[in-house]
């Protein structure tokens, strides 16, 4: 049980009728169609939907009572001990609502955002805390503004640890997450490329990232990439924290190095063994080391945890394909930055005679997608040995590739049957093959033929 009727009654009191206010409800829904066990239902409205309309199919589903918009007409057929919520707004009821259960519970809650690494850090701080507290974490990528309130009505009452990931496209949306969550941790991972398209610079998307501040509770800490220019002015606030490879950062990264399937450094004199490739994996890690310590977790079971690793799937997952050739799956989501890190780690993977880039377009660029397609050929060099791109602005990738006198091979290809069919020479041990690009260049169908 999340929490009974009478929870409800005191954040939403205008009811109507008499509620009975030891009704138990056991989750929270937005989903008509979904099957629920006492749920409460919110109805939501889209551009070509209202939630509203579907109250039946939620009641047959399960659903024993709803909040609802007061100036929507309330249908016949439910009994009129239904409880019924009445709202102005049925959004902002559903993140109000969420924002309560919040202080209820009263979790240590950290909240992670950044343009790359925001699932991953999430796992990765997710992973380290179940060692000690009861934590719960955002599903998937169920990070905006009505995902996370839904991460937040989905934890269990004796939930310890609550990690939400925070994402955004827009200015404001990140101000909102953090002022419904209020974290006590922040942690943003990066400041890349991802929506230039809507916030016009890297400068625009270092503002709106820093919007997680907002709701950061008293004596709260925020962790920071002390290696990104853009953050400099942070380094001397009280409640920043900076972690980096460089000298001067408050938690200094050291003695990098990569075996085929992990990375090991130091952090505080202490060295740990990340299952996960690139310095950039080592940097998250380090804020989910340093956010652990902080929760007297102890090192050990830090330790531990960094080899036994649960991630979401599709973020530089390695797989077994054909006739033994090694596919590296990172086609969750792309951005330069990202696609530089991924490109870095091939590079390094020196074990294998062939290494192999099959790069596809990235999205929510705007008008400056051409351009920053063109920067990811700066990361590619002699230790790669065959770019084969596939989309529309990735051509610019192998464009500016071609300008560069290095000795790797480059093809853009406008089918997946075409590059399916010249990648097949290449499917033996000696190779590694990167897959990365958006989500919505939908590579899972490539790789699907990749591997046995």
């Amino acid at each position: 049980m999340l929490f009974t009727t009478n929870f409800l009654t005191q954040v939403f009191p205008n009811t109507k009728g008499v509620v009975n206010d030891s009704l138990p409800i056991k989750e929270v829904t937005t989903d008509s169609r979904k099957k629920g066990d006492k749920s409460l239902f919110i109805p939501l409205k889209g551009e070509n939907f209202d939630g509203h309309d579907f109250i039946k199919d939620a009641f047959n589903n399960g659903a024993v009572a709803t909040i609802w918009e007061r100036n929507k007409e309330l249908p016949a057929f439910l009994p009129t001990d239904f409880p019924v919520y009445y709202v102005e707004d049925s959004l902002q009821a559903l993140q109000a609502l969420a924002h309560e259960y919040r202080k209820v519970v009263n979790p240590i809650v950290i909240g992670v955002t950044g343009s790359n690494g925001k699932t991953t850090t999430k796992d990765l701080i997710g992973t380290v805390m179940q060692t000690t507290y009861k934590t719960f974490r955002t599903k998937g990528n169920f990070n905006n503004h009505i995902g996370l309130p839904l991460t937040i009505l989905s934890m269990e009452a004796d939930t310890e640890v609550l990690v939400l990931e925070m994402g955004m496209n827009h200015f404001g949306e990140i101000e909102l997450l953090s002022n419904i969550a209020k974290p006590d941790y922040a942690v943003i991972t990066n400041i890349g490329e991802s929506h230039i398209e809507y916030l016009g610079s890297r400068q625009g998307i270092a503002q709106a990232k820093l919007e997680i501040m907002a709701g950061l509770k008293k004596g709260g800490l925020l962790f920071i990439d002390g290696d990104e220019p853009l953050l400099d002015n942070l380094h001397d606030k009280e409640n920043i924290k900076t972690i980096g490879f460089k000298d001067g950062n408050d938690h200094v990264i050291k003695d990098f190095d990569m075996t085929v399937s992990s990375s090991l450094f130091t952090l505080n004199d202490t060295p740990f063994r990340l299952q996960m490739l690139g310095k950039h994996n080592v940097k998250n890690a380090s804020m989910a080391i340093e956010i652990a310590i902080r929760l007297q977790v102890p090192i050990e079971k830090i330790k531990r945890s960094l080899v036994n690793l649960e991630l979401t799937g599709m973020r530089f997952e390695i797989i077994q394909g054909i006739n033994g050739v090694t596919i590296i799956n990172d086609a969750y989501n792309a951005s330069p930055t990202s696609m530089k890190a991924s490109i870095e780690i091939v590079k390094q993977m020196q074990s294998y005679q062939r290494k192999v880039l099959i790069l596809g377009d990235m999205f929510e660029m705007g008008e400056h997608s051409k351009r920053l397609h063109r920067t990811v050929a700066e990361a590619i060099t002699d230790e790669v040995d065959y770019v084969f791109t596939i989309g529309q602005d990735s051509k610019e990738i192998t464009d500016e590739l071609a300008k560069q006198q290095l000795q790797v091979h480059g093809q853009h290809f406008t089918s997946k049957e075409a590059l399916v069919n010249e990648i097949q020479a290449f499917l033996d041990k000696g190779t590694v093959i990167l897959l990365k690009a958006s989500r919505g260049m939908k590579f899972e169908s490539l790789i699907e033929q990749l591997v046995d």
